[in-house]
């Protein structure tokens, strides 16, 4: 079995906090939603969509990681959070490739270098489970 190379963002023990659009942006979807959201890509996928971090206290937030700079090509519906490049610096929480990470961890594997979840994916499925047709 080889490991896949990691990318330098990725600590290598705990979790660190990374500042978005440098090596990644983040869209972040709360509890049994972000679940939801990760439940379809996967199908979408045959079960590899990319890197996905999950808060397991508190807000249980997921964080989809997209290619830098592509996250303000969408128009994400509420919901739905963008952390990207910004006016004001933005900083997620990014765990280590194996080990005791808590309160985060990887809710599919580490991505290996340049690996990302598909932004255009992402939106259509973040749209499709976060707006409903009032009618």
């Amino acid at each position: 079995m080889t490991r896949k190379e990691t990318p330098d963002w990725i600590p290598a023990s705990g979790h660190q906090l990374r500042l978005t659009g440098v090596h990644f942006d983040a869209i972040r979807v709360r509890g049994v939603r972000g679940e939801a959201v990760l439940h379809h890509l996967a199908m979408l996928t045959s079960g590899s969509p990319g890197p996905v971090v999950r808060e397991v206290a508190g807000g249980r937030w997921t964080y989809f990681l997209i290619p830098p700079g592509t996250s303000s090509r969408h128009d994400w519906p509420p919901g739905a959070t963008c952390f990207g490049p910004s006016v004001r610096d933005q900083y997620i929480g990014i765990p280590a490739a194996y080990g005791n990470t808590y309160p985060l961890h990887w809710r599919c594997d580490p991505p290996g270098v340049g690996e990302f979840v598909d932004p255009a994916l992402l939106h259509a499925v973040v749209t499709a489970q976060l707006c409903h047709d009032p009618g």
